[in-house]
């Protein structure tokens, strides 16, 4: 149960955010997307020849030159959008706050919509060079990076294949356990069909079940859910109603391993029943009218600028990079940096009711024993799943401040 003082803190940062973002009422004609709700100190801007693609960039704090650049990366199913809160109150800071769309998202242009696609464009490091190269084009030597979600890994493997540039590392919602390993002696072989896969050991469960991201790698997931039954809103309003504080039966734990019983603990959007696609899923965590009308960080008008974007480009774009981990060429390009570790100031934010810090067992423990050699901070933030940067943004905005202040 909330606290007296967690009510007012929650209270307070809405009340500061709604303050900030006042000048958004009068519509922003400078974005591509959101012009009703994003203030009118954040602008659109589209970038050529970055890495192949046209970027779509949101950026604050763009009127003064020489400020120390933070750039965010997104997960799924988001967008540049997704930081709309923090970048306007890190560049009330001092700081040039950047967000672009990534490969597969949003405005961005230039990359394979296909399900066949080739998917060597979606490779984690290519996507390393798409953030490389967008720090190239803004002029900056060094940035700090930040990562939420699909979009804390990329940060990572940013801040471990080019420290140089990226001088400092925060991550949200999804731990980094590192480089995979080289196979020893003592590794098990390849799977032969005698001992059954996770995936096996879900679907044999009395309740048959299977996990989400296996679920992403589908070539039938991005249909189910670009042109679901209850429409593309209300998808979204279930999902990110179930993955958020607002639903109250998220009480993560930590996890005692990789094995289907375990897994089978998590909450249906991470461990689905088998027969069920991710739509169907969601349906089942949809808010009634009283929550909705009391949701304050995630407003239909929030809501449509997502279901838009969707519904324009779909989520197969999203989607790929959950494929990448089944590509064979993307696991042999990071075994490179096997045993490497991430040595610039880092730090970790989540949600306190986010089950994306446990959903892989043994990855956070490892990022902060191991993986990170200079971390600085380990946060929960009371008030907020998944989504903790927009559901608390004045709370991971002092986090965010401090961190970078500091390092």
């Amino acid at each position: 149960m909330s606290t007296r003082r967690q009510h007012l803190g929650t209270l307070a940062a809405n009340l500061a955010y709604s303050s900030m973002a006042a000048s958004a009422n009068a519509a922003n004609p400078n974005v591509a997307y959101g012009p009703s709700t994003l203030p009118s100190s954040i602008r659109s801007r589209f970038l050529d020849n970055i890495n192949g693609l046209k970027v779509h960039i949101l950026e604050a704090g763009f009127e003064t030159p020489n400020r120390p650049c933070v750039l965010f990366l997104h997960g799924f199913p988001e967008l540049a959008y997704s930081w709309r809160k923090v970048m306007a109150r890190l560049a009330e800071d001092g700081y040039h706050a950047v967000a672009p769309d990534q490969r597969g998202f949003g405005r961005t242009t230039g990359w394979d919509t296909r399900y066949e696609a080739d998917l060597t464009s979606f490779s984690t490091l290519n996507m390393v060079r798409d953030a490389l190269a967008l720090v190239s084009a803004l002029g900056y030597r060094v940035v700090y990076v930040v990562g939420h979600d699909a979009g804390s890994p990329i940060a990572a493997w940013c801040a471990l294949v080019r420290p140089d540039v990226f001088r400092s590392l925060a991550m949200m919602s999804a731990p980094f356990g590192g480089p995979p390993p080289f196979p020893t002696s003592a590794t098990p072989p390849a799977r032969s069909g005698a001992i059954p896969s996770l995936d096996e050991q879900l679907a044999a469960l009395p309740r048959p079940r299977k996990y989400y991201q296996r679920y992403y790698t589908t070539r039938e997931a991005d249909n189910d859910m670009r042109n679901c039954r209850q429409g593309l809103a209300n998808f979204f309003r279930a999902y990110y109603h179930a993955k958020s504080a607002g639903w109250k039966q998220n009480q993560p734990f930590v996890l005692k391993g990789r094995t289907a019983e375990e897994y089978a603990k998590m909450p249906t959007y991470y461990v689905m029943d088998l027969k069920k696609n991710m739509a169907e899923t969601a349906a089942e965590y949809m808010p009634n009218a009283a929550e909705v009308a009391a949701n304050q960080w995630f407003t239909n008008e929030d809501v449509d600028v997502y279901a838009n974007e969707y519904g324009r480009v779909g989520f197969q774009g999203g989607l790929q990079g959950y494929r990448r981990g089944l590509e064979p060429r993307n696991n042999a390009e990071l075994l490179t940096f096997s045993g490497c570790t991430i040595d610039v100031p880092s730090v970790f934010i989540s949600g306190k009711s986010d089950w994306g810090v446990y959903q892989t067992p043994g990855a956070a423990e490892a990022m902060r024993t191991r993986v990170c050699t200079n971390m600085k901070g380990f946060h929960l933030v009371e008030g907020a799943g998944h989504w903790v940067q927009q559901e608390q943004p004045e709370q991971v905005s002092r986090l965010l401040i401090s961190f970078l202040r500091q390092n």
